[in-house]
């Protein structure tokens, strides 16, 4: 019955936002912009807007309703539903009383094999989530330390971080169909062969650049939930938590580079460079730094 009210509430949204953008266009392109003189009712239509805006939220919006069997399905994630280690214990009994604490449903709880210490959350909304530890995590934090992380991914599922990155994903979709759709009416005129490579090279460009936006927004997101975390368990842990997983980064790194030189291109949101603009994680200094000035 919850999964069932979650992605009722997803498609309500979907339906509203699509509506919004459909009147919000309607408005645009028949009054506003032709009293300025600006005439694109001949290049978008409003059936040209709503199917572009039902791809583009209609595939962000399935993308999260299966983001849980997805995730699981991905790492190989095992269920915690009666913890049978002390680790065990100490991951159900954090988002268990970080979700008390909340007054929000408790998140399924997962652990899975993996030599990285990280951990997820995901699922629809705040109400229906779950939250993944790796192994790696388990083994290269203390106790402190993973209730720190654990407060990371509770204040994603508290501040529905999932449900307004797909917002944005779908917003972001959305232009890309329209912008290139015009390309394609344009260009068809002169020649159909030509509209149809330049519509799929646009709609490849413009998808890659929309990782921009979607991906600051992640960023951001990641200093909202440190905050979170500091506010729940105490900075100091969290700072000590990305502290030790950039250590394990570092080693790794060096291992790496000792075996093979292309091996550090494997480690993610350690981008230094023009492409940490799609990094969706900041540089853990950065977050050390934000969590030091609170």
């Amino acid at each position: 019955m919850k999964k069932l009210k979650g992605i009722g509430l997803l498609l309500l949204s979907n339906i509203l936002i699509i509506a919004t953008l459909s009147i919000t266009f309607t408005i645009l392109s028949q009054v506003i912009l032709p009293a300025f003189g600006i005439d694109v009712r001949g290049i978008v239509s409003g059936p040209n807007l709503l199917f572009a805006a039902f791809f583009g939220f209609g595939g962000a919006f399935l993308s999260l309703a299966m983001s849980k069997t997805l995730a699981k399905m991905m790492v190989g994630a095992s269920p915690i539903t009666q913890p049978k280690t002390q680790a065990e214990q100490l991951i159900f009994e954090t988002v268990q009383k970080i979700s008390e604490r909340l007054k929000i449903a408790m998140p399924e709880v997962y652990v899975y094999e993996s030599p990285d210490p990280n951990a997820f959350a995901t699922g629809p909304s705040r109400n229906n989530s779950m939250v993944a530890v790796s192994t790696g995590l388990l083994q290269n934090l203390n106790q402190n330390e993973i209730r720190a992380v654990l407060a990371h991914e509770m204040g994603h599922v508290y501040n529905g971080d999932m449900f307004t990155t797909t917002v944005l994903a779908g917003l972001m979709n959305t232009f890309v169909y329209i912008i290139a759709n015009m390309i394609y009416r344009f260009l068809a005129e002169r020649s159909e062969g030509m509209a149809f490579v330049a519509y799929y090279i646009i709609h490849i460009g413009l998808s890659f650049l929309a990782m921009i936006p979607i991906s600051w927004w992640s960023r951001r997101r990641e200093f909202s939930a440190d905050r979170f975390a500091a506010n729940t368990v105490g900075k100091e842990h969290m700072i000590s938590a990305l502290q030790a997983i950039n250590r394990w980064i570092n080693q790794v790194q060096y291992q790496y580079h000792n075996e093979d030189a292309l091996a550090t291109m494997k480690i993610s949101g350690q981008t230094r460079s023009f492409m940490q603009i799609f990094s969706t994680h900041p540089p853990i200094e950065a977050r050390v730094a934000a969590l030091q000035d609170l």
